[in-house]
């Protein structure tokens, strides 16, 4: 299937489901979730995987589920799986290494009817890469080329940006007086970006766009992707 952009029923979809975020009537509708959703996510992801492996080779993308596509239901060991069993917005992930798909350094995307949102890196750690970020950015080097890193991607575009700071108090190691230190004070290390979530019915468009920002963003990917090489195994 030759991805030509999702259907302009896609939006309205989403925008039924999340009225009616129950098992019954994503039953009755799951025909057209694989119509106007799956089916056209997998032909994205096998479009938009050939032109990020011209920025880096080896990023997978893998036109699956639980590969670079999400499951539409929920985790149900998470508090609101009961109240609303299905997701109300789709994710796309393309990956570098072999951690865990959301551990790895990648190119993220998902879209709703509010928003197209576009991010790079890793948006938030478990402890493995927690403590490979700070075992990274505790040599000064490193942490002024992130600082760096960052500045240039905002500079760019004044729509871009990075996750807010998730800690308060500086991790053991780190301390007011080092150059940059508050970059050991987040949970996650990803920049992004929000585009009209109409973008994804423009196809050829779409996938430009979408080049452009993860263009524009590749020197944290690949810094990210670094880090993930330090995380230590059992």
């Amino acid at each position: 299937m030759e991805f030509a952009g999702f259907s302009k029923k896609t939006l309205p979809f989403l925008a039924d489901l999340k009225q009616n975020n129950n098992k019954e009537w994503f039953a009755a509708h799951k025909k057209e979730y694989e119509e106007l959703i799956l089916n056209p996510s997998r032909a994205f992801v096998t479009e938009m995987g050939e032109h990020l492996q011209a920025l880096e080779p080896t990023i997978k993308a893998i036109p699956k589920i639980n590969q670079s596509l999400y499951r539409i239901y929920r985790d149900s060991r998470r508090p609101n799986a009961i109240a609303q069993p299905m997701k109300e917005r789709i994710g796309i992930i393309f990956w570098q290494g072999e951690n865990k798909r959301m551990q790895s350094s990648s190119f993220y995307l998902h879209f709703s009817p509010e928003e197209l949102y576009v991010a790079t890196g890793v948006r938030w750690f478990e402890k493995p890469m927690l403590d490979a970020f700070r075992s990274t950015i505790k040599n000064d080097a490193k942490r002024a080329e992130l600082a760096n890193i960052l500045k240039v991607i905002k500079a760019k575009n004044k729509n871009y940006t990075h996750l807010e700071k998730g800690y308060k108090r500086f991790p053991k190691g780190f301390h007011a007086d080092m150059e940059h230190a508050d970059l050991s004070l987040y949970k996650g290390m990803a920049t992004y970006t929000k585009l009209d979530p109409h973008l994804i019915e423009k196809g050829d468009e779409l996938i430009e766009r979408l080049y452009t920002v993860y263009e524009d963003m590749l020197p944290l990917q690949q810094f990210m992707y670094a880090v993930s090489l330090r995380v230590e195994h059992d």
